[in-house]
């Protein structure tokens, strides 16, 4: 039995009530994971067809990791349905990564998601316990005031931690925001460039891949990402959003000759190592927030 299943089963009869709506919102969690892998044109980073910049994963090792966390989001969204304090969501993470590193083999897939989604999961599970739409911007702003604080101490304490992740160790060399701060400042980059970005680009395509391409390379051209910035530096991340940027002003997806342009691209990140997972990270924030919408 996996490690979260084992912890769960004392839970769950007080959370019955819960699992209905938590099994929809698990299932759009997955269902975005899944639209942000499947994509194509993702530069340096795996897709069906490729590894991009990574050796040690491919397609395949993101759908099992998928599998490993089929109960995670489910769950983290009915526990989120009581407001609990901060540790026990990150609890509920821990064991679901621990479910990822054993289905992939001690690869890192989706530990941004486990966090990301897992808190958007969990503040979904909390409005609609009480009664309210889980739209967005109240999500958002729900993890911000719910566990917001204690996302940042969380950070304080782990940077005296000598076994840091690549994003807290970049964000302590540089100065990076990271993960932590983006979602404990309500997911700003999802809010104001993923989401317009996606609404825009699917009202002039009608493409819900055209629209998720275009958004991925506006968050790409916009954010500090911090796996950039571990992988290659300021130079890296400079050159990767330059490039982005280029792309989206040659017309993005638009142009008729937009695939041609991303595949440079792609070859180009994959020469310089270059992965933008951060910004992958939050394509499947938005892809989430955008359909949340449409839950009930």
């Amino acid at each position: 039995m996996p490690e979260l299943q084992r912890r769960l089963l004392p839970r769950r009869s007080a959370l019955a009530s819960a699992v209905p709506l938590a099994t929809r919102i698990g299932r759009l969690a997955i269902r975005s994971l899944y639209r942000e892998v499947a994509l194509a044109a993702k530069p340096g980073l795996v897709t069906p067809w490729g590894s991009g910049s990574h050796d040690d994963m491919d397609y395949a090792t993101f759908m099992r990791s998928l599998h490993a966390l089929r109960p995670y989001f489910p769950a983290i969204a009915a526990c989120g349905s009581a407001r609990p304090d901060f540790a026990l969501l990150q609890q509920l993470g821990i064991d679901a990564e621990v479910d990822m590193l054993l289905a992939t083999g001690g690869v890192n897939t989706h530990r941004g998601a486990i966090f990301n989604l897992g808190l958007l999961s969990a503040a979904a599970g909390c409005l609609l316990a009480e009664g309210d739409e889980p739209r967005a911007t109240a999500t958002c702003q729900l993890v911000r005031e719910q566990w917001g604080e204690a996302i940042l101490n969380g950070l304080s304490d782990a940077t005296d931690d000598a076994r840091l992740s690549h994003g807290l160790a970049v964000a302590q060399r540089y100065g990076a925001g990271g993960a932590r701060r983006e979602a404990a400042a309500g997911f700003p980059a999802a809010i104001e460039i993923g989401l317009p970005s996606y609404r825009a680009a699917l009202l002039a395509t009608g493409d819900a891949e055209l629209a998720a391409t275009q958004t991925l390379f506006a968050l790409i051209a916009e954010l500090e990402d911090t796996n950039l910035l571990w992988r290659a530096g300021p130079a890296g991340l400079e050159h990767a959003r330059r490039s982005a940027g280029n792309f989206l002003a040659a017309g993005g997806v638009l142009a008729t000759d937009w695939q041609q342009q991303a595949a440079s691209i792609d070859r180009d990140f994959s020469a310089r190592r270059l992965s933008p997972g951060g910004s992958a990270d939050l394509l499947g924030v938005t892809l989430f927030l955008a359909e949340l919408d449409g839950l009930l």
